[in-house]
């Protein structure tokens, strides 16, 4: 029922960003940035963007560092509609696991749809909400059998701010909160995963 009440949710959210982009669609001004106004290279409504980004977080109480690849179109440089990829970077060593010398992975990949507010003021909110799946795999550096992995369906709402270095390019940093559907794995389930990310990174693209 709690997943079920997740999708919904999910949906709806989904559904209100497209129709508030649709409805307050609208020539956009000059861009303000760190070196002054941009002149505008694109007149037309639609734009594009690719956004690595690194983040921190922690699973069953281990450090983790991640890396994020997302790309998109953008509407009126306001709302946006992409993929993402999200991997960690180190080997998770989770607490409540007793096997010696045991690490983890961690990955999700699926679409987001971000809104974003006042986007041609050099300082300024987005809210990106990605929806996928991913997956959590235990292995070890001794063991020769294989632990298996677990998979889970994962939303995450985050609030960023971005900071328009130049027309094309925009620094950002926030934070999001992971939320895993119901899953088992060994000693893990969703309470161990789900939790706060920050990110931090950069997005370059033609906005407007």
């Amino acid at each position: 029922m709690q997943t079920k009440r997740c999708y919904a949710l999910s949906a709806f959210i989904i559904f209100m960003f497209c129709f508030q982009g649709l409805t307050f669609a609208q020539s956009q001004p000059e861009a303000e940035t760190l070196f002054g106004k941009s002149n505008k290279l694109n007149t037309a409504d639609l734009g594009f963007f690719i956004a690595p980004s690194f983040g921190y977080t922690q699973i069953d109480g281990s450090d983790v560092s991640l890396f994020n690849l997302r790309s998109g179109v953008i509407f009126n440089d306001k709302f946006s509609l992409g993929g993402y990829f999200n991997t960690s970077m180190n080997e998770i060593r989770p607490q409540s696991e007793l096997l010696p010398n045991t690490y983890m992975d961690y990955w999700t990949v699926g679409g987001f749809a971000e809104y974003t507010l006042h986007s041609s003021k050099v300082f300024h909110l987005t809210f990106p909400l990605y929806i996928g799946y991913g997956e959590v795999e235990l292995d070890s550096d001794t063991a020769t059998i294989n632990q298996g992995e677990e998979n889970f369906f994962q939303v995450e709402p985050a609030a960023i701010l971005e900071v328009n270095l130049h027309k094309n390019v925009r620094f950002n940093f926030g934070v999001g909160y992971r939320i895993v559907n119901q899953m088992n794995y060994r000693n893990l389930d969703q309470t161990d995963v789900s939790g706060v990310t920050g990110y931090a990174g950069l997005k370059v693209g033609l906005f407007r």
